[in-house]
């Protein structure tokens, strides 16, 4: 099942069983081996988040930063540090994007998650790199890290807060997230 959430409202979508890798050498590829890029990229920051989850940290997916940019995850670590982690699906995507350099200042480190497939050469080598086989994640560079200033941490740990919370509450109780979302609609 894959989880949007698309103008305040919860989405479920079936997850197909589409593989990530190319055919077997000699097998012509079917309909079945080309995946759109979103769902390649819903697979990427699935196996992104749960590489956080894992080492302990706090993911957070689509989180507004004050500027109103969204990276796809950020993620707060069990020291304090927030670490962001934008998916790229493919190359077009990638070349065609260049508001990721401004996560760099609302995070401690940055990473681009993508999957084996993705040309890896294109990206800069000054943001870290998770590269994902289905839900394995590899850590192929390790981002540098840039310290946040006290006052923009202590913003972003309120925004994060508010908004884990938010979702975690709407989860317990649907009804009360769909009548607070009409109610900010009609403010």
């Amino acid at each position: 099942m894959v989880l949007r959430i698309l103008d305040g409202r919860l989405l479920r979508h079936p997850t197909p069983n589409f593989p990530l890798t190319p055919p077997a050498p000699g097998r012509k590829a079917s309909p079945m081996d080309k995946i759109t890029a979103a769902l390649r990229a819903n697979r990427i920051v699935r196996a992104a988040m749960r590489h956080c989850a894992l080492a302990g940290w706090a993911p957070v997916a689509q989180m507004p930063l004050p500027d109103s940019r969204r990276p796809d995850i950020i993620a707060l670590t069990d020291d304090g540090s927030f670490i962001a982690i934008e998916v790229k699906s493919t190359a077009e995507d990638y070349l065609s994007d260049e508001k990721w350099q401004e996560y760099r200042d609302w995070c401690d480190q940055l990473y681009f998650a993508v999957d084996t497939d993705f040309p890896r050469e294109i990206l800069p080598e000054d943001v870290g790199l998770l590269v994902t086989d289905r839900l394995e994640v590899a850590v192929t560079r390790e981002a540098p890290y840039m310290r946040l200033s006290p006052p923009r941490r202590r913003a972003l740990l309120h925004r994060f807060a508010v908004l884990a919370a938010g979702r975690l509450a709407a989860l317990q109780d649907p009804d009360a997230a769909r009548e607070v979302n009409a109610a900010l609609k009609l403010e």
